[in-house]
């Protein structure tokens, strides 16, 4: 009798898939093709090792699209030349290069990411990364790349992989039907309000309640109808289910986000490192009146490590009024992005938080006062001293006085609708989500049915 065939044992690998720089200005969205690739894997019954990744990179770069978002995919197959090939056709089909979009795709097969990676992604966090050294480190590398005009999409692509997530927040991304694609997204703005009342603080930046505006909506022609950003895939679900439109969805998906974290302004600041496009924070002592110009924007200077740096705080932040209160001697923290020199001022910080250390005594010197008559008395001349008009009452000298100042030491944030996408909101002050609690039974993805 002869032997049955053993079971034979199909090798699987992890493949690490990142991508960035597909959209322009115009039309389509990063993360739509990530949705996109995600229902083909899942029609494929492919294995996902982790929540699709939506990373944002520094918010500064002049030639960025919207949040500057890459996207990273990993999973199990055990066809992935296959999964390559067919990946490369979706990001040349839902890649707007006809409008300026460079896209770029990684692929990186191996269990576990390299410290570059890491370090890459780091450093394109709160610098700027020329494209030609991320081919440099995906030919170093041994990189499987795909990219089509100036390759500028391979920056985020190889940054997407080799994030490192200290702390993570969750966005559920709900996409438009195709015909849909460029139209005035219509929502009702009592259910977002109710949604983020019912949701707090597991939710955030969902409606700025002082300005009655909605902030889940983007405003250009992609594909993105709303997205909810939160702490947990079940806040999430619950949020999507409290808004109402009369707009028929195509689906949704949970992306793992640096976003609300903070990260871009975690590297500190020095005279070397402050360079046009950096995100960072710098300590120091404000070293000069503030100056308010025309439209109320703020400008001072900060020392720190024995140099002088020039900030900037603008109306529409809302904290140009705290900036406008600072005196010389305020020892501050405060965190931005580098603007690059201009005609009439040198390289300027443009602040995102203003945090107060330390709080110099105010202080004014004025006439005394008679005590009797509880009057200002009069100067009698120079070096003559001063003198009550009422009873005579004589005094040397003008006195000093400390006059209460209009600021706290604390952490001050710009409104709410100011809110880049990394910004930390004040609900998420002390708070790190390490958890990683990704299941495969999670509702982490969906297409509607018709």
């Amino acid at each position: 009798m002869s032997e049955l065939p053993k079971e034979i044992v199909v090798k699987k690998t992890v493949l690490n898939i990142g991508f960035d720089d597909t959209d322009s200005p115009k039309g389509m969205c990063t993360t739509f093709l990530a949705y996109k690739v995600v229902d083909l894997l899942k029609k494929q019954k492919t294995e996902f090792l982790d929540f699709p990744r939506l990373v944002r990179f520094n918010p500064n770069i002049p030639w960025k699209t919207r949040g500057n978002g890459a996207v990273s995919i990993r999973i199990k197959t055990s066809k992935p030349s296959k999964i390559k090939k067919q990946i490369k056709n979706l990001v040349s089909k839902y890649s707007d290069t006809k409008n300026g979009a460079n896209p770029g795709l990684v692929f990186f097969e191996s269990e576990s990411i390299p410290s570059e990676f890491t370090k890459f992604s780091d450093l394109a966090l709160w610098q700027l990364i020329n494209r030609n050294n991320a081919k440099k480190f995906a030919k170093k590398n041994n990189l499987e790349y795909f990219y089509k005009g100036n390759g500028q999409g391979l920056v985020g692509a190889i940054g997407a992989i080799g994030y490192d997530f200290h702390d993570h927040t969750l966005e559920l991304l709900s996409y438009r039907k195709k015909q849909k694609f460029g139209k005035e997204r219509k929502i009702s703005i009592k259910s977002v309000k109710e949604m983020q009342e019912k949701t707090y603080p597991d939710t955030f930046n969902s409606f700025d309640t002082k300005k009655g505006r909605v902030l889940i909506t983007p405003h250009g022609p992609d594909p993105v109808f709303f997205g909810v950003r939160g702490e947990n895939v079940g806040s999430l679900i619950h949020a999507s289910k409290i808004l109402k439109s009369e707009e028929r969805l195509d689906g949704y998906m949970i992306f793992k986000s640096n976003q609300g974290t903070g990260d871009h302004l975690k590297h500190e600041l020095t005279f070397e490192t402050l360079k046009p496009y950096a995100s960072g924070k710098l300590t120091g002592v404000v070293s000069n009146s503030p100056k308010i110009v025309k439209g109320g924007h703020v400008f001072f200077k900060i020392l720190s490590n024995n140099n002088e740096f020039w900030c900037a705080v603008y109306k529409p932040t809302g904290i140009s009024v705290i900036a406008s209160n600072l005196i010389k001697g305020d020892k501050i923290s405060v965190g931005g992005g580098v603007r690059k020199a201009s005609k009439n001022f040198p390289r300027i910080i443009n602040l995102e938080f203003i945090e107060i250390l330390s709080l110099e005594n105010q202080l004014i010197t004025s006439n005394p006062t008679c005590k009797k008559c509880n009057k200002k008395m009069k100067s009698k001349g120079k070096g003559q001293g001063f003198q009550c008009v009422r009873c005579g009452k004589k005094s040397p000298r003008k006195i000093t006085e400390k006059i209460p100042r209009s600021i706290d030491k604390q952490l001050y944030l710009p409104k709410i609708s100011a809110h880049r996408h990394l910004t930390r909101p004040r609900q998420r002050q002390g708070v790190t989500n390490k958890s990683n609690n990704f299941k495969k039974s999670l509702p982490w993805f969906c297409v509607y049915q018709n």
